[in-house]
């Protein structure tokens, strides 16, 4: 059912705003306020990379892109699945907001297929083919708030790692039609920045000239590249604003605004 005049924010939290249990209080504490329907997504890249080093295990990091080999796939789906959804659920619970923990797994909501091998074989990472809408709609609908880790599914037994931003992007996408979308990618930086050594050096917006000079010459970097290129498809498929920003910025329009 089709409800355009209701706005839907999406907010993919990520890097130390997740690993920090302080900074990540006062982040559910900015997204439980937003008034309406919301979803987070959630990452936990760099505390998986510490548990595969606890367990032995050489992360390997291509282009801001975890390589993910069955080993690391286990590591992902205990640290991604397990501690950090349902840390973030029972923080946001006692907020309190009414949140339900999932992977794409979880009522089927996200179905995608082992990326296809062109030149780099990034393992059992996946790429999204589906996002099932209207379960999400009837939750939304009845208040309840979905959190999504980084781990969708293949429907066929098969869990993928997939980017936490690519999830938080195609929701936004697949839910487009049905309400006004807003999408935030959150972390420790108040924005893309100037300077990576200045926090305060923000580029008040970006847009896709701008992001392909910058790459170019290297001011924009690493995994800021996977974010500005899930920033671009959601807007190139109408979702309505999209923002890399600090967690202060959830409910103010601050960061960095991305334009076609």
């Amino acid at each position: 059912m089709k409800n355009q005049t209701l706005s839907l924010s999406i907010i993919k939290i990520g890097g130390k705003l997740v690993e920090d249990e302080q900074k990540l209080k006062l982040t559910l504490e900015q997204f439980a306020k937003i008034k309406g329907p919301k979803i987070l997504v959630h990452g936990g890249g760099k505390s998986a990379t510490a548990w595969s080093e606890k367990l032995g295990l050489t992360p390997k990091i291509i282009e801001g892109r975890r390589v993910t080999d069955l080993a690391t796939l286990d590591v992902v789906t205990m640290v991604y699945a397990g501690l950090y959804n349902k840390k973030i659920v029972s923080m946001l619970q006692a907020i309190p907001c009414n949140a339900l923990g999932l992977t794409g797994a979880d009522l089927n909501s996200i179905q995608s297929h082992k990326r296809i091998v062109k030149g780099i074989d990034y393992g059992f990472a996946g790429d999204i083919d589906f996002v099932e809408t209207s379960i999400l709609q009837q939750l939304l609908n009845n208040d309840v708030t979905p959190v999504f880790c980084a781990i969708t599914h293949d429907k066929n037994g098969q869990l993928l790692n997939t980017n936490a931003d690519t999830i938080a992007s195609e929701l936004a996408v697949a839910l487009a039609p049905f309400f006004k979308t807003t999408l935030k990618f959150c972390f420790e930086k108040n924005g893309v920045l100037k300077n990576p050594e200045d926090d305060n050096s923000v580029f008040e917006k970006i847009n896709f000239k701008d992001f392909q000079k910058y790459k170019h010459v290297g001011i924009i970097s690493e995994g800021m590249i996977p974010k500005m290129d899930n920033a671009f498809f959601a807007l190139n498929n109408n979702v309505k604003e999209v923002f890399i920003c600090g967690s202060e910025a959830i409910h103010h329009q601050n960061g960095t605004l991305i334009q076609l």
